[in-house]
């Protein structure tokens, strides 16, 4: 891994954390916003911001997935799609400081340990696996099974979220989602090792306008996500879901190998850790909704025995 490979991806993953939190605030119902959360809210006390404030939320984490799109093509011309890919793991933490700015919330210690846990198993995992370069273009007879096997994946995934509710459907959505922004990453490195054949063998190939497809499907599922629950239950499926994807494509398509033997130790250390994450994480509070679907409480004005009007304290997080 060489340092612009490392940067570039991870200012993809910032970039995509900030677009994740604008754009869930956007799909959030009016009374579920707190208070002064998009600085375009009524008077004191108004329950929810203005449409036109969603609207800005909405088009500025259009922006920033679109700009988050150009880093990692960077990053996967200068380095490989099972690097790049787990690297945007690190938008989970992105995501929870970002998000705690927002929602005006702060997550719990479990939340925040579990979040630790699942970015440092798989930074553990791809430590030790040590992914090989491959090669900049896949051979033309990988991509139809490949995209068979994917199609099925996902439409699996999408009749699964039609059948559960809530924090489910949101994390089921998420993993679709992500199976396609895996893809997308793989054809958009296909389009980055055709580069050097110039302009018009770009636009004659395929696979330029078969990323925009994965893209767009990619981005519609995203967006059922949103609205189907909050970010701490469609975050990680999401998130690791295109890692591990990605890794998998990277071996599938491009040649990319990880290292086996003394290694597997380490490697197999890392899953456990992201297994843990996960447990840990489906047992928080905030997948039912109480970090970014309900607004925070605030103090409010009570009657005293002597007939004063005190502070009441406020709800306990």
């Amino acid at each position: 891994m060489n340092a612009l490979t490392v940067l570039l991806a991870l200012l993809a993953a910032c970039a995509n954390a900030a677009a994740s939190v604008l754009m869930r605030r956007a799909a959030m119902e009016p009374g579920e916003i707190p208070s002064g959360a998009d600085g375009l809210s009524g008077p004191a006390g108004s329950p929810s911001p203005s449409r036109r404030g969603r609207r800005l939320s909405w088009v500025a984490g259009a922006g920033l997935l679109a700009g988050s799109a150009v880093a990692q093509a960077a990053a996967l011309a200068a380095g490989s799609l099972s690097v790049v890919q787990p690297l945007l793991a690190s938008e989970l933490l992105f995501m929870l400081a970002i998000g705690r700015a927002v929602f005006h919330r702060r997550p719990g210690r479990t939340t925040w340990l579990s979040f630790l846990a699942l970015a440092a198993g798989l930074a553990l995992f791809l430590g030790a696996a040590a992914p090989s370069a491959g090669r900049s273009t896949a051979d033309a007879s990988r991509w139809v099974p490949v995209a068979v096997g994917v199609g099925c994946a996902v439409l699996v995934l999408v009749v699964v979220a039609r059948l559960v509710r809530a924090a489910p459907r949101a994390a089921v959505l998420g993993l679709a989602s992500a199976v396609l922004f895996a893809v997308t990453a793989a054809l958009l490195k296909e389009v980055t090792g055709r580069f050097p054949e110039g302009p018009e063998a770009l636009a004659a190939h395929w696979t330029t306008y078969a990323t925009a497809v994965a893209g767009l499907a990619a981005f519609g599922l995203l967006q059922c996500a949103f609205r189907a629950g909050t970010l701490v239950a469609s975050q990680p499926a999401l998130t690791l879901g295109d890692a591990l994807a990605g890794t998998a494509l990277g071996w599938a398509l491009f040649g990319e190998h990880i290292a086996p033997g003394a290694r597997v130790l380490p490697e197999a250390a890392g899953l456990v850790l992201i297994a843990a994450g996960t447990v840990g994480l489906a047992r928080c509070p905030e997948v039912s909704g109480e970090w970014d679907a309900r607004p925070a409480a605030t103090p409010h004005p009570v009657a005293a025995r002597d007939g004063r009007r005190r502070q009441a304290p406020a709800e306990s997080r």
